[in-house]
C-alpha cells in the first residue's frame, strides 16, 4: 500500500517547481502518492517563503494546526527559504517537526525523511546538474528551472542567503526537460530563475556558454512547443538583443515582468538594484515600441528606509508613464541577514500604508482605463483550468485571464475568443 503525501506550497513559482521536484522524488523513490487531506497523510511538508515577514509568521501557525490534525505516526517537514535561514531554530520552536530541508537541498528529500530531526540547509550545495524525477502539477504547462540561486545583493532581499550563489543549469538538461514536457502534452513552458536573463553567467563544470537570449532561441526550436513564458528577468540585463528576440520570436508570450521596486534613482541605489529610473523607463519604452500589444507587470516596494515624498512621487511617475497591466505592491518588510535590516531611517508605518494605498489606487485607475481597449477584442486563449461555476479559464498570449462557458473538452486547446465582459482582473468571452 502506498503512503500519502500532503504538501503545502507558499511563495513564488520557483517554490512551486521545488514542490514538484519533491513530489516526484518521493513518488519514484518512496512510493508516496499525493493527498489533499493532511489528516490522512503519512508525510506533511510545508514548502516555505521568506521574502516577507508575514509568510514566516504563518509557518509556525500552520505547523501547529498540522500537528493537531495529523494522524498518529505522520511526519512533518519544513522545506524552502525559511528552512534555509532558520534551520535548527524551527525544530527548537516546533519540536514535533521531523526534518528541515533548505531551498538549495531539494534533491535530498528522499533521504531526510528517514533521518529524524535532520537539518539540511547548505546554501552552497550544487543541484544544478541533478536530474530530478518527473512530476507536473498541470497537464497543460510545465515549470522548468534554468538556474538556481542569486548573485544580486539587493539590500532588502534575503534570497541570496537562502538559495546561495547563482548557477545556471546546463543547456542539455533544460532541453531534455522541455522535450519531455512537450511529449507529455504541455504546450506552454515557464522558464524559472531569480534573474533569468542573467542565464549563462556561471555553470558548474564545463558546459556550452550561452546567454539567455540564445537559450530562448534553442528552446523555441523544440517541435510541438507553442508558448514560452519566463520569470523573472532583471531590468539591468534587458539589453537590445534580448528585447529584439522577445519581440520577433513568435513562441515567446508577449508579457514581461519588469520588477521596478522603486521609481527613485536614489532609492534604487540604496537598494543596490544597479539601474536608474531613466534606464527602467528607457527599457519599458523600447519594449512598448517593439511590441505594442505587450503586457508589462512589476513589483513595487513602498516605505523602504529613507523613502521621501519625492521618492514616492518618482514611483507614481514611473507607474503613470509605463501603465503597468499588473502590479504586485507591498510595504517594506525588514528581513534578517540583509543590509537594509540595519538601516535606521525608518519610514513611519502609517505613511507607508498611505503610500501603498496611493500605489494601488493609481494602478486600479490604470486598469479601469486599459480594460476598455479589450472590449470586443479577439484573442487566442490557451485553456488550462476547469472552474466549478461552469467556466473554463486560460490566458492570452499577452497574459489576459479569460474565461468562457464550457467543459473539459476545451482544456489544453487554443481557441479564439471574443471578449464581451470586462473586469479589472479577468475577462469573459465566447469562443468564435
Amino acid at each position: 500500500m502506498s503512503k500519502k503525501l500532503f504538501i503545502e506550497t507558499l511563495g513564488c513559482a520557483m517554490n512551486v517547481r521545488d514542490s514538484e521536484h519533491m513530489i516526484a522524488e518521493l513518488n519514484q523513490k518512496e512510493s508516496y502518492e499525493l493527498t489533499e487531506d493532511s489528516s490522512e497523510a503519512d508525510l506533511i511538508i510545508i514548502n516555505t517563503c521568506s521574502v516577507r515577514e508575514k509568510p514566516v509568521q504563518k509557518l509556525f501557525s500552520e505547523l501547529g494546526v498540522f500537528n493537531k490534525k495529523k494522524k498518529e505516526g505522520a511526519k512533518i517537514g519544513v522545506a524552502g527559504c525559511t528552512a534555509s535561514h532558520l534551520g535548527k531554530e524551527i525544530i527548537k520552536r516546533a519540536p514535533y517537526v521531523n526534518f528541515v530541508l533548505g531551498a538549495r537541498n531539494v534533491s535530498k528529500v528522499a533521504e531526510v525523511i528517514h533521518k529524524d530531526r535532520a537539518v539540511e540547509t547548505e546554501i552552497d550545495y550544487d543541484e544544478s546538474q541533478f536530474a530530478f524525477k518527473d512530476f507536473r502539477s498541470s497537464l497543460y504547462k510545465s515549470y522548468i528551472n534554468i538556474s538556481i540561486g542569486c548573485d544580486k545583493q539587493c539590500t532588502y532581499c534575503i534570497v541570496p542567503h537562502t538559495r546561495g550563489e547563482e548557477i545556471s543549469i546546463p543547456l542539455n538538461l533544460i532541453l531534455d526537460e522541455v522535450e519531455n514536457s512537450v511529449k507529455r502534452g504541455a504546450k506552454e513552458l515557464f522558464l524559472l530563475g531569480q534573474n533569468v536573463n542573467n542565464y549563462g553567467r556561471r555553470f558548474s563544470g564545463k558546459h556550452e556558454k550561452i546567454n539567455f537570449t540564445e537559450l530562448l532561441r534553442r528552446v523555441s526550436e523544440v517541435e510541438g512547443l507553442k508558448r514560452i513564458r519566463f520569470t523573472s528577468p532583471h531590468p539591468l540585463h534587458m539589453d537590445d538583443e534580448f528585447l529584439q528576440e522577445f519581440a520577433k520570436n513568435d513562441k515567446i508570450c508577449k508579457s514581461m515582468h519588469m520588477p521596478l521596486q522603486s521609481g527613485s534613482t536614489k532609492l534604487l541605489k540604496d537598494m543596490k538594484r544597479g539601474y536608474s529610473k531613466e534606464w527602467f523607463l528607457d527599457r519599458a519604452k523600447k519594449l512598448r515600441e517593439l511590441v505594442p500589444e505587450v503586457s508589462i507587470s512589476t513589483d513595487i516596494i513602498v516605505g523602504f528606509p529613507g523613502e521621501s515624498d519625492a521618492d514616492h512621487e518618482d514611483t507614481l511617475d514611473v507607474m503613470r508613464q509605463v501603465g503597468f497591466e499588473q502590479v504586485f505592491s507591498f510595504k517594506y518588510s525588514p528581513r534578517p541577514m540583509t543590509e537594509a535590516e540595519n538601516y535606521t531611517d525608518v519610514v513611519d508605518p502609517q505613511i507607508a500604508s498611505k503610500r501603498l494605498a496611493e500605489v494601488q489606487e493609481l494602478h486600479n485607475d490604470t486598469l479601469d482605463r486599459l480594460k476598455e481597449r479589450n472590449l470586443n477584442k479577439v484573442v487566442e486563449v490557451y485553456f488550462e483550468e476547469l472552474r466549478s461555476d461552469g467556466f473554463v479559464a486560460g490566458r492570452s498570449d499577452n497574459n489576459l485571464l479569460v474565461k468562457v462557458k464550457g467543459s473539459e473538452e476545451l482544456l489544453g486547446r487554443f481557441k479564439n475568443v471574443r471578449i464581451n465582459r470586462l473586469s479589472r482582473l479577468s475577462f469573459e468571452g465566447e469562443v468564435i
